[in-house]
């Protein structure tokens, strides 16, 4: 097993998150995901969060991704729903119209722990997401 390090601390520790669209909207295609998956990577730098891999459906996101002691989760993901949705709205405005009151994520989220299962079949399942 490969861990990470810092100053004080060894560490792996790993996350699989699922953010939703809010209702289930359908918008999600291969150039908006793209443009979420850059915004994730930039904001996740700031908390000392990596992506490790990512893939969509039409209505959600999966994300593997790795974090460090000191990242603080619920900040890091409310900061990134609210900035992925403004920049979203922004660069991609004919997404409104599939929008319900201007709001592009659900409120709700999972955030899992990827435990003891391998990485490599999280990455899996990840991959193999929105290919039906």
């Amino acid at each position: 097993m490969k861990l990470d390090s810092n100053n004080h601390s060894v560490f792996s520790m790993y996350y699989h998150l699922v953010l939703v669209v809010k209702y289930r909207r359908q918008v999600f295609d291969s150039e908006i995901s793209d443009f979420a998956k850059d915004k994730f990577t930039e904001i996740g730098s700031k908390y000392n969060i990596s992506l490790v891999e990512w893939n969509h459906d039409k209505d959600h996101i999966h994300v593997l991704f790795k974090a460090h002691p000191n990242s603080e989760l619920s900040k890091f993901i409310n900061a990134y729903k609210s900035a992925s949705s403004r920049l979203i709205k922004r660069d991609f405005p004919d997404i409104r119209k599939r929008l319900w009151k201007e709001m592009f994520w659900s409120r709700n989220f999972c955030l899992l722990t990827t435990g003891g299962a391998p990485i490599d079949n999280i990455k899996k399942y990840i991959e193999n997401q929105g290919q039906k």
